[in-house]
């Protein structure tokens, strides 16, 4: 079975089977960079594009797509993702994989159907933070390590200022016009997992209960 893609705190992981262990989601391709390495000085090129690309995310109300998940062991898996900002999202794994991963503005809950047990994360503490933020900047928590750009694309590594040791986040860009198009994991064990979208709709009408996970399983109901 595939392994979910978020990176999660591994000091906050509970006591589960060892194959269970790998976080999930959600984006891009780079090199593996030290936890130690510095941002990156933007030039003037750099800083025109952060700023499109900053305006692109915060551009985004809802967002639904489907999406394909490349695991560390390169096992293959997809379904649905659902985006809506700030502080909601969705992903939700075809069978026969039983995850399912909500975002509900303070906290990042991963449920597995098979365990019936959820996990929480506090959603600041992941790499999505950046992506349903109230309002969406790459410097404000993170550090941008590189921006490297190819024909028609735009790739932007980043990494959290105050826990680098928690692995990168790349977000991957399609050009003109600007279109996020993947993202790529790299964990605390340096394995990388690829998560690309297909089939990217913006502007439906998502209700929050799409988000919203079942009562048994909301962390104020695990205390």
């Amino acid at each position: 079975m595939c392994l979910p893609v978020i990176s999660m705190p591994w000091n906050k992981l509970p006591n589960l089977p060892v194959s269970r262990l790998r976080p999930l989601v959600l984006f891009f391709a780079l090199l593996i960079l030290p936890a130690t390495a510095q941002a990156l000085v933007l030039s003037e090129t750099d800083k025109t594009d952060v700023a499109r690309i900053e305006k692109y995310l915060n551009s985004i109300s809802t967002l639904k797509s489907r999406f394909v998940q490349v695991s560390p062991n390169g096992a293959l898996s997809s379904g649905g993702f659902w985006l809506k900002r700030p502080g909601w999202m969705r992903f939700e794994y075809d069978p026969p994989v039983p995850y399912l991963v909500l975002a509900s503005q303070t906290w990042l809950i991963f449920i597995d159907a098979e365990l019936g047990q959820p996990q929480h994360w506090p959603i600041n503490e992941t790499p999505f933070s950046v992506l349903v933020a109230d309002t969406i900047s790459l410097s404000h928590n993170t550090n941008i390590e590189t921006i490297k750009r190819g024909p028609g694309r735009i790739d932007v590594t980043l990494r959290h200022k105050t826990r680098p040791d928690d692995g990168t986040i790349s977000l991957v860009f399609s050009d003109q016009p600007l279109i996020l198009r993947q993202w790529r994991i790299i964990d605390t064990q340096g394995l990388l997992t690829t998560v690309t979208l297909d089939q990217i709709e913006r502007g439906l009408d998502l209700p929050i209960d799409l988000f919203v996970p079942p009562k048994e399983f909301r962390p104020e109901m695990q205390r």
